[in-house]
């Protein structure tokens, strides 16, 4: 505890201020203790009103005596506290009570012949709700709802789907015990929650995308929609291909190949998706993962706010630790090479979408939570942006112009494609190839592509695709950056 003269910090999630010791309506207070160690615990300061003015306690000791007693009487199970006392520097006594983060949630109080349980959201202590209490539960014993078991057999059900996408992912083969190593099919042959999740025939009600591409900037008209239900690997497939088919790429013409210019990171916009379907509160039946498209931005829904009760908007997101509320989806997902387990989603949409050509700080993507929903943005690096824009980088970034060829840059309407047109003096330069361009548009939409996915998204051989890889570099269209495992490919401007 820190006074500073006679101000204390402001009042936050972690932290309550109480002018003086209730001690006829002593729920007021309670709740906050119960609240604490169901959450992220904090701290309750009391003769310390609401503005963290220092107003002080007349007994403190005495003070001190009825706290204990009443903690000890109507919480259970009691949680680890301590009290604190301080002064400031008139004399004034305060008392801290700081309260852990539990381990045996649900903390309930047991006052006036009622059990409940308390739970922080924002500045409040609010009673949890049932949902909210199940979570507390599973919580409390150390189990997540995708670790239950469902009322389904294995033999009812097959995990062909993610057999295939292990394989894909991974170029390993498939084991029939990878299920239950998993976590998701239990000793006795029952699927769990998880594995429900993952089966061919998925019947997870809540197990849902909404996607929509709106016609502007708001909610107004909508010029394509569609409803996604199944399992969580058909589900991503889904989200990622309406949004690739609901957003725009433009190109510009340099003279002897395209120049593509991305709308958003294909990345970025995986991991958001991966993000918002492994951490969802699939204890909230009525709600579902939502996708809203508009002209200059791209917003992702789901319900359930951070899993430790923050709101994300209060946190650094380089700092975020990584807490699972889904932990045996989040491990196939690892599993697959779609995540990784030391939790940097939120670093990850950042940094790939800052490696968008045209982006600027002022498009970086943003997250915001409260207790019961997620929300994450990505802007658009194209919406607003004038053929000058698009000249201006390639200015920039482009090499030396050969001696054979000039550009010259005919004027266009805003809204229009850019291109160019070239004027002949000496030679034509020979106009790249179908499949090698092919390869450039492939990796300015993902640079991080492995040579085995570029290959199959360009139907070739993986020994014809290392080919083109090097005669790609090699006439300076392509560069490497960093190694096989953990670098990207860049995609050059050539005048």
């Amino acid at each position: 505890m820190k006074i500073l003269g006679t101000k204390l910090i402001s009042e936050c999630t972690a932290h309550d201020f109480k002018d003086e010791l209730e001690r006829k309506k002593i729920r007021h207070w309670l709740k906050s203790v119960s609240a604490f160690a169901n959450t992220e615990g904090g701290a309750l300061y009391f003769g310390v009103s609401n503005d963290g003015t220092v107003t002080g306690l007349k007994d403190i000791q005495a003070d001190s005596d009825f706290i204990s007693e009443k903690i000890n009487a109507h919480l259970d199970p009691i949680p680890d506290w301590t009290l604190t006392p301080a002064e400031d520097e008139e004399g004034h006594k305060v008392l801290e009570l700081l309260v852990k983060p539990g381990q045996f949630t649900p903390y309930y109080i047991f006052l006036d012949g009622s059990r409940q349980a308390y739970v922080r959201s924002c500045n409040e202590s609010k009673q949890a709700t049932s949902r909210q209490l199940l979570n507390l539960v599973l919580k409390g014993t150390n189990r997540s709802w995708d670790a239950l078991p469902s009322q389904e057999k294995i033999s009812k059900h097959s995990f062909k789907m993610l057999a295939n996408e292990y394989h894909e992912r991974t170029r390993f083969q498939w084991d029939d015990k990878y299920p239950e190593s998993w976590g998701l099919v239990m000793e006795d042959g029952t699927l769990t929650n998880g594995g429900l999740l993952f089966s061919d025939n998925c019947n997870v009600y809540q197990s849902r995308v909404f996607c929509t591409r709106w016609d502007g900037l708001t909610k107004t008209d909508a010029i394509n929609d569609a409803e996604f239900s199944g399992n969580l690997l058909y589900l991503l497939k889904m989200m990622t291909g309406f949004i690739k088919s609901s957003t725009a790429k433009r190109w510009f013409k340099l003279p002897d190949y395209r120049l593509n210019f991305p709308e958003y990171a294909d990345r970025a916009i995986q991991e958001c998706c991966v993000n918002h379907l492994i951490h969802r509160d699939m204890t909230e039946v009525g709600s579902e993962v939502h996708v809203d498209i508009y002209d200059n931005r791209i917003e992702f829904y789901s319900p359930g706010g951070m899993f430790d009760g923050t709101r994300i908007q209060d946190r650094d997101i380089l700092k975020v630790p990584s807490k699972r509320r889904n932990p045996i989806i989040a491990d196939v997902f690892t599993q697959l090479d779609l995540m990784e387990k030391r939790g940097s989603g939120f670093q990850k949409i950042t940094a790939h979408t800052s490696e968008l050509r045209l982006y600027s700080k002022d498009l970086a993507p943003t997250f915001e939570s409260d207790a019961s929903s997620f929300f994450t943005t990505v802007y658009s690096v194209l919406y607003g942006k004038t053929d000058a824009d698009f000249q201006r980088i390639i200015d920039e970034e482009s090499t030396p112009k050969t001696e054979n060829t000039t550009q010259k840059t005919t004027p266009k309407d805003e809204n229009s494609t850019p291109k160019t047109n070239l004027k002949e003096e000496k030679s034509t330069p020979k106009k790249l190839g179908a499949t090698a361009q092919s390869i450039l548009d492939i990796l300015s939409e993902d640079p991080y592509l492995k040579r085995e996915e570029i290959a199959a998204r360009a139907g070739l051989k993986l020994e014809g695709l290392k080919y083109q890889l090097a005669q790609l570099q090699k006439k300076g269209y392509l560069l490497r950056i960093e190694g096989r495992k953990t670098g990207c490919w860049k995609v050059l401007i050539k005048k």
